[in-house]
């Protein structure tokens, strides 16, 4: 991947010999001792003769006594035959010298600092390239093209943790104005992080790439990475299967049983029932060697289902008088989930006021309530406020836009 999504690399080193603008006065000229030596180098320059050429200009810069507008030029000319020589040394204190002079216009100053980062580059003397493509940021300011490279400059130094920094600035930066950030760098943040075994940061940006470049294949390496995560909480894994059942990653007749068994222990058996419907409707269930097994948990589900109908109005006002959110949540759930949504859904805030143990996955899970009652728009306004590391958010995330932009 990270050979595909590199961009490559710009050669342009802007044309600094006599053609260069610069800032003129009017005892600007070359003494003949000066000039003979720098036309030589040019001749020589021209030829591709570099050693020559070098040579020659070494010898306009022995000259004594020399004028600030000749040591200008020789600098000019060594800038020159460095940088077609690949001299990136020579080239680079060249550079500088023309960078600091007052004679140079700031537009030609900034070709050159560009062109020293890339040449740089270019000859992946990417400690170098660094700093240089900094400091044409910092003067210049942002260049897509540039911060391109200084993003490659520190991967291919095996710097993950400062290419996936300026990634991501440069990726805020693209959502900040509004714009899609581009597929190639998301690929590469993911890449970075990847490297550097970071899997919550990695799984962040495989949510960006889901939500801007809905692919199978992001959706189901979001997913791995999800259920990856060690430090993901149990309470969350349920929220999980039904993501992967929604997006058609959920394959195999023992996961979805799980699924469901997940539902009931969670006191939610009228959500069990409602997904193995789902489940028997599109196939997955009961045409397979285990239907009989499935067929037994279907009865047990249904059952369990209407026990808890019968309870509802005596659960709901228990769980009122009780100081734990827990009951209140699940509580106000079923309730939506029998066709009570404003009763349910006010129960549940109920619930969410009373200082959850897990406040991102309750939000979570009332968020969930309001998309399986139909509100889908204040799920979504509560699925952008649902924070934290390890699941909660990027399952809040991963909902929004299956809510939002329905999975292919």
């Amino acid at each position: 991947m990270v050979a595909s999504s590199l961009l490559a690399a710009s050669s342009f080193v802007p044309v600094i010999g006599s053609s260069l603008v610069t800032v003129a006065h009017a005892e600007d000229q070359l003494s003949a001792k000066v000039g003979k030596p720098l036309q030589d180098a040019q001749t020589a320059l021209g030829a591709k003769n570099y050693a020559k050429a070098m040579s020659a200009v070494n010898t306009a810069d022995a000259v004594p006594g020399k004028t600030d507008y000749e040591k200008y030029t020789i600098a000019q000319m060594r800038a020159a035959v460095a940088a077609s020589s690949g001299d990136v040394a020579a080239a680079s204190k060249a550079y500088d010298v023309l960078i600091a002079s007052p004679r140079t216009p700031a537009a030609a100053k900034q070709q050159m600092l560009m062109a020293n980062a890339t040449m740089a580059y270019n000859a992946k003397d990417y400690a170098q390239a660094v700093p240089a493509i900094e400091r044409y940021l910092k003067i210049a300011g942002p260049n897509p093209q540039m911060q391109t490279l200084l993003v490659q400059s520190y991967y291919l130094q095996q710097d993950y943790k400062n290419a996936a920094r300026v990634q991501q600035d440069q990726i805020n930066a693209e959502i900040k104005a509004k714009h899609v950030p581009a597929e190639n760098q998301l690929q590469f943040l993911a890449t970075c992080y990847h490297q550097m075994k970071d899997s919550a940061n990695e799984t962040h940006a495989y949510v960006l790439l889901a939500k801007y470049y809905s692919k199978p294949d992001y959706w189901a390496m979001l997913i791995h990475n999800l259920a990856a995560d060690p430090q993901m909480p149990d309470a969350l894994t349920f929220n999980l299967e039904r993501l992967r059942m929604a997006t058609g990653v959920l394959k195999e007749p023992s996961d979805y049983m799980d699924m469901v068994e997940r539902a009931v222990q969670g006191g939610l058996p009228q959500l069990g029932l409602n997904l193995m419907n789902q489940a028997y409707a599109s196939g997955a269930l009961g045409k397979d060697a285990g239907a009989a097994r499935e067929a037994r948990l279907k009865a047990m589900v249904v059952k369990r289902a209407a026990e808890t109908k019968a309870s509802l109005t005596a659960d709901a006002e228990a769980a009122r008088k009780l100081p734990n959110a827990a009951p209140s949540l699940t509580a106000g759930y079923n309730l939506v989930l029998d066709g009570q949504v404003d009763a349910g859904l006010a129960l549940m805030r109920e619930g969410l006021a009373k200082k959850p143990v897990a406040p991102e996955g309750a939000k979570l899970q009332y968020g969930m309530a309001q998309m399986d009652g139909g509100r889908e728009d204040d799920a979504i306004k509560t699925f952008a406020d649902v924070h934290g590391d390890h699941g909660a958010q990027d399952l809040a995330q991963l909902w929004t836009l299956l809510i939002s932009k329905p999975s292919k």
